[in-house]
């Protein structure tokens, strides 16, 4: 992964779309990971032999790892409520169908491994403690790029310092280098032109001021593979290139999937169909992050898409001292009545979504 760099500062879950409006202040806090409990991640040779993935301080470089054929990949819901330690920014959610309701979170370290065929995967190891004691009750494996059943996967790293970076920029929603922005003007900007101060059009809130764009570029593997929506597929007017969970806004003229609401927010990864929507895997991407005061809705390639949204997780990204200083955005931001317009997965079971939400937006 290339060293992440950002433009500088010049100025200071998946949730169930029929979430109330008293519960939208709470939902940006909320985030649903698919995670391997540690059991099925077993040391097959090597210094650990027999013992199943640990924490840092106990794994051995050279260690080469198996995932169990029967691993199934689990959900665990996590939320950033100020009820969590100093040394653990997360908590067990009520809705987690893995995990005790409650429980600290701490994010542990980054494992890098090499498979047979010298390519490199990264997973985020997390550990579930006890309230009490702190004593680790489960530890969890969040991979980053696929992981295959029966293949070595040799130990080659572990990081405990950049653990919370990579956390966030799974989670920072994102637009590919040449994106074009709509400026309030009207003007179609290129997102890697855009500057700290210039104004965007937002669907809500008219002209609102860039505070902060990141960049980063990085493998384009796994979480970072970026999604590729075909020129018109949703009515864009351009190819579109975003990652796994940006959201995307769709405004339905009539309800053809059932829905309830003509409002919908729906992650890239969710409309992904093969052939007009799909995953774009291999060489590296070069993604951009747009912060605004509040989280927004904004035009990119002519259709709707989410700006950053700010919160516990995500303030990572941001340079060192400048979490502080927009410290007053991340109430702003879990205050965002968007939130609540998210579609769940299982909404979109046995239809193209892609497809129906382009002619429900068109009729």
């Amino acid at each position: 992964m290339k060293k992440q760099a950002f433009l500088p500062f010049e100025t200071v879950k998946e949730t169930n779309y029929r979430m109330t409006a008293a519960n939208h202040k709470h939902l940006s806090s909320w985030q649903t990971l698919q995670v391997f409990r540690a059991q099925y991640f077993f040391v097959t040779d090597g210094a650990n032999l027999g013992d199943a993935l640990m924490r840092a301080s106990e794994l051995a470089l050279d260690d080469r790892y198996h995932l169990s054929p029967d691993a199934p990949k689990e959900r665990l819901t996590i939320t950033s409520q100020n009820r969590a330690k100093s040394n653990c920014d997360f908590v067990v959610a009520e809705s987690s169908e893995l995990g005790l309701p409650g429980s600290f979170l701490i994010l542990d370290s980054v494992a890098t491994f090499m498979a047979p065929d010298g390519e490199t995967l990264s997973a985020i190891i997390l550990l579930e403690t006890n309230p009490s004691d702190d004593a680790v009750t489960q530890i969890y494996l969040h991979p980053i790029n696929d992981l295959r059943p029966k293949t070595d996967y040799c130990l080659i790293g572990v990081d405990t310092s950049n653990v919370k970076t990579l956390f966030a920029e799974v989670a920072c929603v994102s637009f590919g280098r040449g994106t074009r922005i709509t400026l309030a003007s009207g003007e179609q900007c290129p997102i890697e032109n855009l500057r700290i101060g210039d104004k965007v059009l937002t669907r809500d809130d008219g002209p609102q001021t860039v505070r902060w764009i990141g960049q980063n570029t990085i493998r384009a593997v796994g979480e970072f593979a970026p999604i590729f929506i075909k020129k018109g597929a949703l009515n864009n007017e351009n190819n579109l290139l975003v990652s796994h969970n940006h959201r995307l806004f769709v405004y339905q003229r009539c309800d053809e999937i059932g829905l309830g609401r003509s409002e919908v927010l729906v992650q890239a990864r969710h409309l992904v169909n093969g052939t007009t929507i799909y995953e774009q895997e291999g060489g590296f991407i070069d993604y951009f992050q747009i912060l605004f005061d509040t989280h927004q809705i904004i035009y990119a390639e002519g259709i709707a898409a989410e700006s950053l949204l700010l919160d516990t997780r995500t303030a990572a990204v941001l340079p060192e001292g400048l979490a502080e200083r927009l410290a007053h955005a991340l109430g702003q931001h879990r205050s965002s009545p968007h939130l609540g317009y998210e579609v769940d997965k299982a909404m979109l079971v046995g239809h193209d979504p892609a497809e129906i939400l382009r002619r429900a937006s068109s009729a």
